[in-house]
C-alpha cells in the first residue's frame, strides 16, 4: 500500500495501472483468494475514479465560471464606486465633507507645492 493517500498519482502511474488491468482481464485463470483484488471490484472502482473525475471536471468548470462572474460584479462594483465619486465631487465639491466621507482627501487637505529648485 502507499504511505501518502492524500495526494494525486501521478499520470504515468495511472497509465501504468490501466496498462495492468487490461493485461489482468486477459488472464482467465486469475482467481485471487482476496475478493477486493477480483476483475470486477477493480472495474467497479475504476468505473467510479472515471465518474468522479468527471464531477471533479464539472466542479472546476463551475467554481471557474462563479470565479469570472464574481470578478465582472466586483469590477462593475468598483467602476460604479468610482463614478459615484465624480458624481459628489461635481455635485458638492472636490472640497465638501461628503467626498470626506467617501474617503477622498478635501483639496484643502492637500499641502501646497513647494518652492522650485533653481
Amino acid at each position: 500500500m502507499a504511505r501518502n493517500q492524500s495526494r494525486r498519482l501521478k499520470p504515468a502511474i495511472l497509465q501504468a495501472d490501466e496498462k495492468s488491468f487490461a493485461a489482468l482481464q486477459v488472464i482467465k485463470s486469475y482467481a485471487p483468494v482476496n475478493q477486493s483484488c477480483a476483475v470486477e471490484a477493480i472495474r467497479a472502482t475504476r468505473r467510479d475514479v472515471t465518474r468522479l473525475r468527471e464531477l471533479e471536471a464539472e466542479a472546476v468548470a463551475a467554481a471557474t465560471t462563479a470565479r469570472e462572474k464574481a470578478v465582472a460584479k466586483e469590477w462593475e462594483f468598483h467602476n460604479l464606486m468610482l463614478c459615484a465619486k465624480q458624481q459628489v465631487i461635481a455635485q458638492f465639491g472636490a472640497d465638501s465633507d461628503e467626498l470626506q466621507l467617501l474617503g477622498r482627501k478635501k483639496r484643502s487637505e492637500y499641502k501646497p507645492p513647494g518652492p522650485k529648485a533653481q
